[in-house]
């Protein structure tokens, strides 16, 4: 810490359960509001997790000018404009919320400040990502393959806000929030999971060459909207998002003056989330001043909106278990077709003879979510 320039002492820990041994030499209270009103402590660190109890802290933590750095992605999410208010030019530090040892919200919000950024699109969950390279690459089914995330200690008992897709929608939410001043909350976001993956998604991904990730994507639109979504993506071996594996993240922000620039690092774990933390806490103690979300002025409601889900328009995966009988193709042609949607590639997977069904994979052209929902409505009751 020498390169801070000042000494950092840890005070207090606030913690729910004080006779629980913790392997820290820093004394230890349940008491949030005897913390929060002492004037010997500069900086508070806020590890939680959660969003309203953390929120009721922080914010009287910020009404007494006191620094606030968090690693709590879900408090972002749901409250970053309101916590901006109450901060004003009260530094607060939240690099440790997104990609914990990419300095990605530094490099958003300060170094790439001249640019109007066009889209950014990343792998920011750890679990996710080493769940589907081991799929790719070791062959292993989704249940496997996530088991072994849980015995490694990448995955959680209950996965289901990793694999859900839900953790990537809350750091997505935060860097549009900087890149584009975008309101709303997570359940706007256009989210999809990676439970439905199988093997023979992986059996397609290989033979046109593709890598499946889980991609968190914030684009412009058109009329000051701002499109976000999170689902798992067909990419191909060219793109350098490819090659970003295991529980490594990696993010690419493309703007109009550098154009694509790439990031990389790890997303998780104590040293990576550690190493984050750290460097908010150097920021503060060397009085760098930046307004928490990079604006100045908080932008309004009306200033930057989350396009309606319905109204995304990208390129489309489908796998069929179908009849293996005459007319089955073409009916599905139909389908696609009076529902304004097209198909750039096609494979039928071989079957053996006793199979009374068929595989079918497909791709489409950009289209229109709505246009999707609504030929999947349509194939789902032929």
């Amino acid at each position: 810490l020498a390169r801070a320039g000042v000494s950092i002492e840890p005070v207090i820990g606030l913690v729910r359960d004080t006779s629980k041994k913790r392997g820290v030499q820093i004394p230890l209270s349940n008491d949030a509001k005897s913390i929060i009103e002492r004037d010997d402590i500069d900086v508070f660190v806020e590890l939680m997790g959660g969003v309203e109890k953390p929120y009721e802290i922080v914010s009287e933590i910020l009404k007494r000018k006191k620094a606030v750095v968090t690693a709590n992605k879900a408090l972002l999410a749901y409250h970053r404009y309101k916590l901006q208010a109450l901060a004003g030019d009260t530094p607060f530090g939240f690099e440790a919320s997104v990609a914990g040892g990419i300095p990605i919200i530094k490099t958003l919000r300060e170094g790439l400040s001249a640019n109007r950024i066009e889209k950014i699109i990343g792998i920011v969950n750890g679990t996710s990502n080493f769940i589907l390279t081991n799929m790719m690459q070791k062959n292993e089914k989704f249940e496997d393959a996530l088991k072994r995330a849980q015995e490694l200690g990448y995955a959680e008992a209950d996965p289901s806000f990793d694999i859900g897709g839900f953790d990537a929608a809350h750091k997505l939410l935060i860097l549009a929030s900087i890149a584009y001043g975008v309101h709303g909350d997570p359940e706007d976001i256009l989210i999809e999971g990676i439970e439905e993956i199988t093997q023979e998604d992986i059996y397609f991904a290989r033979e046109f060459d593709f890598i499946i990730k889980l991609l968190a994507v914030a684009k412009r639109a058109c009329d000051n909207k701002v499109e976000l979504r999170v689902h798992p993506a067909l990419i191909s071996k060219d793109q350098m998002l490819s090659k970003v594996d295991g529980v490594m993240n990696g993010v690419s922000i493309y703007g109009d003056c550098v154009g694509e620039s790439m990031y990389y690092g790890p997303g998780a774990g104590g040293s990576a989330t550690a190493s984050a933390v750290i460097s908010d806490l150097i920021d503060i103690a060397r009085d760098n001043k930046n307004p928490m979300l990079g604006y100045k002025i908080l932008p309004s409601e009306n200033f930057m909106q989350i396009l309606p889900s319905e109204q995304i328009r990208t390129k489309y995966y489908f796998r069929l278990r179908v009849r293996d009988e005459k007319g089955v193709l073409a009916k599905l042609t139909n389908i696609m077709s009076l529902n304004d949607l097209s198909i750039d590639s096609f494979l039928q997977k071989p079957k053996l003879k006793t199979d009374e069904e068929v595989t079918l994979f497909f791709t489409t052209h950009t289209c229109c979510e709505k246009d999707i929902k609504r030929a999947i409505s349509v194939i789902g009751g032929e």
